[in-house]
């Protein structure tokens, strides 16, 4: 009876206190403004004490704030366009008429025989060992610096460029960086906390802004959470106005943040981030903890009956009705004691040695906090294998704090459906809202599982559907009419189309007339046509391997990786796409892209970050990759500048020494992040989803024609994950139950950022140019991840009923190649109409290849009769 006594006591002062408080959940609580964070109050009433009622029962110790105030907002954040990149992703330049036809020339054996490669074979765990170890080739310039300096980093490269923790090292490295589902920022003094220390924000899906409904669909154009929401701060009283927050143990999946004194002094608290953490951990070596918030506090309660031994256990109650669990396992010293001062301080009684852990309390998770608190994961070991078909990664977390107590995780949706059955037997009923990836739901384990039961192994450099598998018949008299289209496409100037001012749209011309002469080739069987293309491919391919482009390559040592010298030589840090600071790298190297630009239009109540969705690398690898299946032979004497590509987008290993492990590829999320050393508000950010999944395909191919089987399955691998992913964040179609259902009649994300998603494009808001973007290139992979349905869907939305006909330019020839997954008819007769015109092509697009492309998947008949339908 006491004990119900001393609970109702409790909460009924606390709700007195609450009542003149309004609701936290009013979106119309959040402004947009410009990226300002509040002034913090005066140093004396951060610190001054307020009127404390302590009350003591069987169940702990509550101390109620007496004096109400109301919780800071946060805000929507409102960015500059710097860093934007400011052209269209689409060659639309004039590409002048052969003045002559190329003649076919004799057929080099290789295009006769199957390739003779050395084949490397397969590990037992495809993730442990590196592509190679060696140095780039001798004719890539050598830099020791970088025009972005590595703040807060001793160790030198090579270090991550595109992880979820780069605010930390970027701007003021106050940006937050986004776990999921909580989010963490250095406070640095700033806001209604005017903490030191790292402030934890967790978002309820009713505290997200929508953007305007768009009249065709109905969904909203956007939707974004609010920032600085500082609801609880660790930190500790050495910590002031010298704080500096350094950075070590960077790795692709883990980073540690110490907050230090000073620059010179060792940490007074240090935090291991691992995606996915089910407690935010501070590490205390004898510091003096100090908890704070910018929401305030109702009370603070210290429970009396420890979870653990040498855990002390406190809940948080706050005045936006959130409850907040502290957990401090002390491991020598005195346990963790907290005098709250006032709303926004509670600060420990002395010095403390041990950890703290806060989580969240969504109502039903304190069960689940209690038997997973004392163990807190420092990384994360990634392995994989496969066997056939059937592939699967582990996250293996290495885990430090209490022995034998079992991690608490938060996995995303995409985990949770591939999960295999041991892991999906520890998952819990604790489940948070995370900022753009769904629900995300507590596993007690220390490790994951995930599978992919059916590897696209079949896929390979020909047409592929779903239901046909790879294709490759076309009849006669489509071959004669394609073969005239090739003739004059062949015969144009390969070198000058490709000699560029940007890695990208040089890239993207080699792409295009790599999947020409594939089609000769291979399709429609003309290999002395092929060869003279090939021929001129290679030339046109020989000026990047000899590093003689305008903007020539560079490995710059201060970050680790080959960049475009471009922005060292011009001083534009967003000139060729931003690729000198790691935009787009796994765009640009593997084979088709969607370059960014500064917004012309007042599309959303803030402007966009700087991202970059180029696939440079990827139309290189690509090109390279179709080059190699044609010719062999030419394999050798290029094989180590491709894979320095690779490796600059894709190392797998910390074995190699100069590049750090997936740049760009996220194995938590499951597709890449495009942006680069860019310091944004909203978090990391990609545009095109397809030209992410070029870029593993091309990876892919050059796994298979360069015999490195490690390469070629973990691509298969990906390939699968990313279909998962991509069609749970990316792409929805009617069953999507992730997304928002406010926003997901859209179709497709726009732009996804950790903390947002856009319906549009960095470079207009024209409905082709959002939809598109996730189209392009069309590749043998392309129904894997785009579905039928999901096309079939898409385009009902918008371009059906003679629609497309109004799109102008290129995108109207990117649309059509889309529509052929599911009415090649349509798309084969819109490519050879009389009296089609080269301007509905984008400039990086074969003919050849498209209407080819569109003939086979024909003469299949295993499509979906979109009249039918």
């Amino acid at each position: 009876m006491g004990q119900m006594i001393w609970i109702l006591f409790v909460l009924l002062t606390a709700l007195q206190i609450a009542s003149a408080i309004a609701s936290p959940g009013d979106n119309n609580a959040y402004i947009h403004k410009k990226r300002q964070w509040d002034a913090p109050p005066p140093s004396d009433a951060l610190t001054s004490p307020a009127k404390v009622i302590t009350s003591i029962g069987s169940s702990g110790t509550a101390q109620i704030l007496v004096d109400t105030r109301t919780p800071a907002s946060g805000f929507i954040p409102s960015q500059s366009c710097s860093g934007h990149v400011t052209s269209v992703p689409i060659l639309t330049g004039a590409i002048p008429q052969p003045t002559s036809l190329l003649p076919a020339v004799s057929v080099i054996a290789s295009l006769n025989v199957a390739p003779s490669i050395a084949i490397k074979t397969m590990s037992r765990d495809i993730f442990a060992d590196p592509i190679r170890t060696d140095a780039p080739p001798a004719n890539i310039g050598r830099k020791q610096d970088h025009p972005v300096r590595r703040l807060g980093i001793a160790a030198r490269g090579p270090i991550e460029t595109n992880k979820f923790y780069g605010n930390f090292y970027l701007g003021n490295q106050t940006s937050p960086t986004f776990l999921h589902p909580y989010s963490v920022a250095w406070a640095r003094g700033q806001g209604a906390s005017g903490s030191w220390g790292l402030a934890i924000s967790h978002i309820e899906s009713k505290q997200r802004v929508y953007g305007p409904i768009k009249p065709a669909t109905g969904a909203v154009s956007y939707f974004i959470n609010p920032i600085g929401i500082l609801s609880v701060c660790l930190s500790a009283r050495e910590l002031g106005s010298s704080t500096a927050l350094t950075t070590e143990s960077l790795t692709d999946l883990s980073v540690l943040v110490n907050l230090r004194p000073s620059a010179q002094a060792a940490p007074a608290v240090q935090f291991p981030l691992v995606q996915g953490l089910g407690f935010i951990t501070a590490v205390y070596n004898g510091a003096s903890p100090v908890l704070q918030t910018g929401v305030f506090y109702r009370s603070v309660t210290r429970i009396a009956t420890d979870p653990k031994p040498r855990v002390t256990k406190y809940k948080l109650h706050l005045e936006d009705g959130t409850t907040w669990l502290v957990y401090a396992h002390h491991t020598r010293g005195v346990p963790l004691d907290l005098e709250v001062v006032n709303n926004g301080l509670a600060q420990a009684r002395g010095p403390f040695y041990g950890i703290i852990q806060v989580a969240k309390d969504p109502g039903d998770g304190e069960g689940v906090y209690d038997r997973a608190c004392g163990a807190y994961p420092v990384g994360v070991n990634l392995s994989g294998s496969v066997d056939g078909t059937r592939g699967a990664y582990t996250f293996s977390f290495n885990k430090a704090g209490l022995s034998g107590a079992t991690l608490a995780m938060f996995a995303l949706p995409h985990h949770q459906t591939g999960f295999d059955a041991c892991t999906r037997g520890k998952m819990t009923g604790l489940k948070l809202q995370t900022t753009t990836k769904g629900i995300a739901t507590a596993v007690l384990a220390d490790a994951w599982t995930m599978v992919e039961p059916n590897l696209p192994v079949n896929i390979g450099f020909l047409p592929w559907s779903p239901q046909a598998g790879t294709v490759s018949a076309i009849s006669e008299a489509a071959k004669r009419s394609i073969r005239n289209v090739a003739q004059q496409e062949v015969s144009q100037n390969i070198l000058d189309q490709t000699d560029q001012n940007s890695m990208y749209f040089s890239g993207k011309a080699l792409a295009k007339f790599a999947s020409l002469i594939l089609a000769i080739q291979k399709l429609l069987g003309d290999p002395g046509l092929a060869q003279a293309g090939l021929n001129q491919l290679k030339g046109a391919f020989a000026r990047f391997s000899q590093n003689a482009q305008k903007y020539p390559l560079l490995y710059e040592s201060g970050w680790g990786g080959v960049v475009s010298s471009a922005t060292y030589q011009t001083g534009d840090s967003g000139v060729d796409f931003g690729n000198t600071l790691y935009n787009d790298h796994h765009f640009h190297w593997s084979s088709v892209g969607l370059g960014t630009a500064r917004m012309l239009l007042n599309l959303s109540p803030y402007t966009l970050e700087p991202s970059a969705d180029k696939a440079d690398r990827g139309y290189f690898i690509y090109t390279a990759a179709v080059i190699g299946h044609l010719d062999p032979s030419w394999i050798p004497a290029n094989k180590a500048y491709v894979d320095m590509l690779v490796r600059d987008i894709a190392n797998p290993s910390t074995a190699d020494p100069y590049f750090p492990a997936w740049r760009a590829f996220d194995w938590f999320h499951g597709h890449s992040w495009a942006h680069g050393l860019f310091d944004v508000l909203d978090g990391k950010d990609q545009e095109s989803s397809s030209e992410d999944t070029m870029h593993t395909y091309a990876l892919k191919m050059w796994g298979a024609v360069s015999g490195d089987r490690n390469l070629e399955t973990r691509s298969n691998l990906m390939l699968a994950l990313q279909a998962r992913s991509l069609q749970a964040y990316y792409l929805y179609n009617s069953t999507n139950a992730v997304q928002p259902r406010e926003f997901t009649p859209n179709k497709v994300a726009g732009i996804l950022f950790e903390n947002k998603i856009d319906h549009t494009t960095y470079f207009g808001a024209n409905i082709e140019y959002i939809q598109g973007i996730h189209m392009l290139p069309l590749l043998p992979h392309t129904p894997l991840i785009r579905t039928p349905q999901f096309v079939w869907e898409e385009w009902e939305t918008y371009f059906s009923g003679g629609r497309v006909d109004s799109v102008q330019g290129g995108w109207r020839g990117i649309l059509m190649a889309n529509l052929a997954t599911v009415d090649p008819r349509g798309a084969y007769a819109f490519f050879s109409r009389p009296d089609f015109q080269s301007g509905w092509l984008d400039g990086g697009q074969s003919l050849t290849w498209l209407l080819s492309y569109s003939a086979v998947l024909l003469e299949t008949g295993a499509w979906l009769d979109l009249g039918a339908k």
